[in-house]
This record gives C-alpha cells, structure tokens and sequence, in this order.
C-alpha cells in the first residue's frame, strides 16, 4: 500500500473555508486509508493509502471533501520520493517556500517568466515544483499560488521549508 502525502489547495484560509483537522482525518479513514496524520491546520495529510491509482485516489479524496464540507478543493498528491528530491533540489536553503503544480507546466510558459521582473522575490521552476524566496516575507508577494496558477495554467498549493521537511519525515516513517 503507497504511502502518499495530499496537499489541499486553499483550506483554513478564510470564512468560509473551513475544515477541521479531526473530520478530514475521519473523512481519509472512511475513505478506507490509514495511517492518516495531518500537520498543522492548512491541509496536509500523510497516509498509506488503500488499493487504486493515484488519480482515483485523489479523485476520492476530492469528492468526499465536496461531499462533507461542501468544499471545493483541488488535491495534490506527491509521493515520499518526491517529496525528498524536492528537499534536495531547494536552491533557497532554510528561506524556501515549495509552490507544488498539478501537472508538469508547458516548456513555453515557464520560458516567459522573467523571475527579474519580481526582484527582490526569487523563484526557479523545476519540473512540477516551484522554489520560491521571499525576503519580505511570503505574505507580500506577487509570486503566490495565484501567480503560477495563471502563468503556467495548473493548480498550485505552497508550503514552507518546515512543512515540506516535516511531512517528508512523516511519509518516510510510514
């Protein structure tokens, strides 16, 4: 059984967008997954997962949050192997933020960014992930997961370097 860790796009981050960590823990076990933990209140949950393929996996994952919470709410799934070359890919060190993209961004659209433009911000594409630094403070950047949305046409979520490296440990001790 994989071992995956599902990063949710958008959740706790304002009225209206609200999911309890507890319910989307039961809503992973009832789903039939175990192992389920999730870190801090932003939508991160690392679990072994029952049979099935990634795409059905997330696709479950997706309608029981409609279903439950009457959200909707893209999920992204990356595995532990993953999550490490990330962790050994980050060209930022300790200021890092990892923008993660659904789908593998078009050669073209990641050629039009000039990451000049958005100095003193600083972000490399790297296959489906974006390594962001922000010196000011993630906060009051315009390189967010609204940015790379539109500029490279796929959903994104961001995590910092600490959540990045817990969730990794979690998925590894799985």
């Amino acid at each position: 059984m994989p071992t995956y860790i599902a990063l949710l796009r958008g959740v706790n981050v304002g009225a209206g967008r609200k999911v309890p960590m507890h319910d989307l823990r039961a809503l992973f076990e009832k789903l039939g997954h175990a192992n389920v933990r999730t870190y801090i209140q932003s939508g991160n949950v690392v679990f072994t997962a029952k049979a099935g393929a990634p795409a059905r996996v997330r696709s479950a994952i997706e309608q029981g949050i409609e279903r439950d919470f009457r959200l909707e709410v893209a999920v992204l799934l990356r595995k532990p192997a993953e999550l490490a070359r990330v962790l050994e890919r980050n060209p930022f060190g300790a200021d890092a933020y990892v923008t993660f993209l659904d789908d593998l961004p078009d050669k073209h659209r990641v050629a039009a960014l000039d990451p000049a433009r958005y100095r003193p911000d600083e972000f490399v594409v790297d296959g489906r992930n974006v390594f962001v630094r922000c010196p000011n403070g993630y906060g009051r950047t315009k390189i967010n997961n609204t940015f790379f949305e539109r500029a490279l046409a796929t959903k994104a979520t961001t995590r910092n370097l600490k959540t990045v490296t817990t969730l990794h440990e979690w998925a590894a001790d799985t």
